[in-house]
């Protein structure tokens, strides 16, 4: 029997390229959180926090699913993965050539791309710029 997860992703930088943080949820089909985190990755652009996010996912993913349905706001990820753009850019094309490798693990891979409304975009957002506000926390207290 295939296991169905869902996968809710987001990535982001303050400054683009600047800090970034990536989150991810990962859901069964009752709408039961699995598992989620959130983790601070250094300096990035937005493009790479978004990519960051669901890599990490996906590995987390192969431990709990066979059919997994990944829902991000990044339009241009979504449409990278899906073929409708071309990855043009060498650091965005490791990231892209990673996710295609970990899906091979997956029965079933579906990338959907869901506006930033959506409640479960909303709650990875969320966790996202805690730990970048944690991160500018820290920051400002070593300048003290």
């Amino acid at each position: 029997m295939e296991k169905v997860i869902r996968i809710y992703t987001d990535g982001a930088s303050r400054g683009n390229p600047g800090p970034g943080a990536i989150a991810y949820i990962i859901m069964d089909e009752s709408g039961n959180v699995l598992r989620q985190s959130a983790k601070f990755i250094g300096a990035c652009t937005n493009n790479i926090a978004e990519y960051s996010a669901l890599i990490l996912a996906l590995e987390e993913a192969m431990k709990l699913g066979s059919d997994a349905f990944c829902f991000s706001d990044s339009e241009l990820m979504v449409s990278q993965l899906r073929g409708k753009y071309k990855v043009k850019k060498g650091h965005i094309k490791e990231l892209f050539e990673r996710v295609k490798t970990i899906e091979k693990n997956f029965s079933k891979i579906e990338y959907n791309s869901v506006r930033r409304t959506d409640a479960m975009i909303r709650k990875a957002d969320g966790m996202v710029n805690s730990v970048l506000d944690d991160v500018e926390k820290l920051q400002a207290i070593r300048r003290k």
